[in-house]
């Protein structure tokens, strides 16, 4: 989805253009000042199909297991995302959470991700660490969170495992 800088609102839902809201984050002209702005420009990354923006957000940890070059080739079609909760990843914070919606298509077929992200400040910059989904499986909301290994179907109910698809 090819996104004009000087007229389109951002693919993040903020309602502001994506020059003054991610764009300036995914061209590195700016880095985000608390998680939710880091997890609003993840998104857009995926919908502009960003991985090398991903891979320098996500935690050094978690870097080797990431392969930017599937997100280049992916063909999944975001199409909406809703911020549910924030739980700190404010200015002064060092780490936070961002429970989100993001909606999409894929072959032919809509389906949604819910993650409860977590992120931790590193060198005075937002990281990516890692995310549970709250729903999968049968989990309800306030439940214990439910962590979905590599190998396991994506919550996201592509069929997919979770490593080749939302992982």
């Amino acid at each position: 989805m090819p996104v004009s800088s000087e007229t389109d609102l951002c693919p993040c839902g903020s309602s502001r253009r994506f020059d003054h809201c991610c764009g300036r984050f995914l061209s590195g002209a700016d880095y985000p000042s608390t998680a939710e702005e880091l997890m609003r420009s993840r998104y857009c990354a995926f919908v502009l199909r960003n991985g090398a923006y991903l891979s320098d957000t996500i935690a050094a940890e978690k870097r080797g297991a990431f392969d930017a070059k599937s997100i280049e080739r992916d063909q999944t079609d975001w199409i909406g995302l809703e911020i549910i909760d924030c739980k700190a990843g404010g200015l002064l914070d060092q780490t936070g959470q961002v429970e989100f919606i993001a909606r999409f298509n894929e072959h032919g077929q809509h389906h949604h991700l819910h993650e409860r992200s977590s992120f931790e400040r590193r060198a005075g910059k937002w990281v990516y660490v890692d995310g549970d989904f709250p729903n999968a499986n049968g989990i309800k909301p306030g439940a214990a969170p439910h962590r979905v290994g590599r190998n396991d179907p994506c919550p996201c109910g592509s069929g997919k495992k979770f490593k080749k698809c939302c992982g």
